[in-house]
């Protein structure tokens, strides 16, 4: 399995609820730069999921849309998602050979951290909406191996 890692693209400051917040015009422009990049580089996941923020949200339907899918809204990727909640929640999905999970920071560089057998994430820097991918057996501890990691600015 192929896991894609996109965090959300560029999103307005914290007003009254971090749930809450879009993107920047910025980051409309970054996620659609994201979607391109897919369809340029015949990046098309199984299955695309995506964290119930709004930011991550929007990321996930304007990259989805440029791949002729639909994102599928899942609660568990919220905000302090850990790899063992990843983990558990993809090892219930079958008949997906590449994924597409967009959410935040610092989940995902630790998500990515704990599959490729790193300690921790301090070295991974996971910027707004750049894509990582990484190829696994089975998502689970140390089973990885990074692929690629593109920030939006090389796409």
């Amino acid at each position: 399995m192929v896991i894609y890692f996109l965090r959300h693209a560029e999103a307005e400051d914290f007003v009254d609820s971090d749930a809450a917040r879009r993107l920047t015009a910025k980051g409309l422009e970054q996620a659609a730069k994201v979607g391109k990049f897919c369809v340029r580089n015949g990046l098309k996941p199984d299955l695309i999921l995506s964290s119930p923020f709004v930011r991550a949200r929007h990321t996930a339907e304007i990259v989805a849309k440029a791949l002729g899918e639909t994102p599928r809204i899942e609660n568990w990727l919220a905000c302090g998602m850990g790899p063992e909640k990843l983990f558990a929640k993809l090892a219930e999905i079958d008949n997906a050979e590449s994924i597409m999970v967009v959410g935040h920071e610092p989940d995902i560089g630790n998500c990515i951290a704990a599959l490729t057998g790193m300690e921790n994430a301090i070295g991974i820097n996971i910027r707004k909406a750049s894509l990582t991918a990484v190829d696994t057996i089975m998502p689970v501890p140390r089973g990885g191996s990074l692929q690629f990691s593109v920030p939006v600015r090389l796409m």
